[in-house]
């Protein structure tokens, strides 16, 4: 027989409920984060949560208008700088702006990169990848995390960090027709681990995780899915080979970058988190056959 619950009971588990959840806002509050690539999709999602969740966020990109609006949807504890991640000096210039103003940064969140697909001309694939298209996806991707880690360390040493390096599904598994991308985040995948082994060596409390996402809708699959009616289509077959059966949204990949980025995450470094709807646990990545 279930006991009736009495109004003083009831009134007694909501306060606990509230206590609970109010005692979990604000999980990187006083934090100074900086995230790459958030003009949009993914870092755009990131920032936002971060933000939300009481930190100060500096918002970088080479997509200056789209930046500065996401910015300034925000409040004043937020702001844009123009970062092109490829290019040392700019790297450089943006953390002795964070640490003339701020002093330290608690927050790394490398998410900038490319396909490829859209921004140069190609070949992709492993026997007519163009050279300089191969450069440039590494660039970006490959160094551009590099420089990212190379300077966070240098203003998270004194007082601790967290470093996440978005990768991907790609840096796990072969992709036959981006061979530059599958590359630059397999690149991303390990050195995160040596950064991780670098930090804890060296006594740095400076944590440094990957985050490897897959089939999350954003604006880096528009060149793969085609429009209208081919679109859909598209869509609805990338969706049957995804166990839960849906493409994946932003925000799923922001509050993993939330879990690794805040003091929940404390004894956690050097690990692969993995948001891809179960696709890496249940397909084989079995490359196409030429009929």
């Amino acid at each position: 027989m279930i006991k009736s619950i009495s109004p003083n009971q009831k009134l007694l588990y909501n306060r606990q409920k509230f206590n609970f959840y109010f005692e979990n806002m604000n999980r990187l509050e006083n934090k100074i984060a900086l995230i790459t690539g958030a003009a949009r999709g993914i870092g755009r999602a990131i920032a936002e949560l971060f933000h939300q969740e009481g930190a100060t966020v500096i918002i970088t990109d080479i997509r200056d208008e789209e930046g500065m609006q996401g910015a300034g949807n925000l409040d004043s504890r937020n702001e844009y700088r123009h970062l092109d991640v490829k290019f040392e000096s700019e790297w450089q210039e943006t953390t002795d702006y964070i640490f003339q103003k701020y002093g330290r940064l608690d927050i790394l969140v490398n998410n900038a990169g490319i396909t490829g697909f859209l921004e140069t001309s190609g070949g992709f694939d492993a026997e007519n990848v163009d050279l300089e298209s191969w450069e440039e996806v590494h660039r970006v991707n490959t160094t551009g995390t590099m420089l990212g880690c190379k300077y966070a360390i240098k203003l998270m040493k004194e007082n601790g960090g967290s470093i996440v390096n978005i990768s991907s599904r790609s840096g796990v598994v072969g992709i036959p027709g981006a061979v530059a991308y599958a590359a630059s985040k397999a690149a991303i995948r390990n050195h995160s681990k040596s950064v991780a082994l670098f930090c804890a060596e060296n006594g740095y409390k400076i944590r440094c995780n990957s985050i490897h996402p897959a089939a999350i809708m954003t604006p880096m699959w528009d060149a793969m899915l085609g429009e209208g009616e081919q679109r859909q289509k598209t869509i609805e077959f990338v969706e049957s080979g995804i166990p839960l059966g849906r493409f994946g949204d932003p925000i799923d990949v922001a509050y993993g970058a939330l879990y690794l980025a805040s003091d929940e995450a404390k004894y956690v470094t050097g690990i692969e988190l993995t948001i891809d709807g179960g696709i890496l646990a249940g397909s084989a990545a079995t490359p196409k056959k030429n009929e």
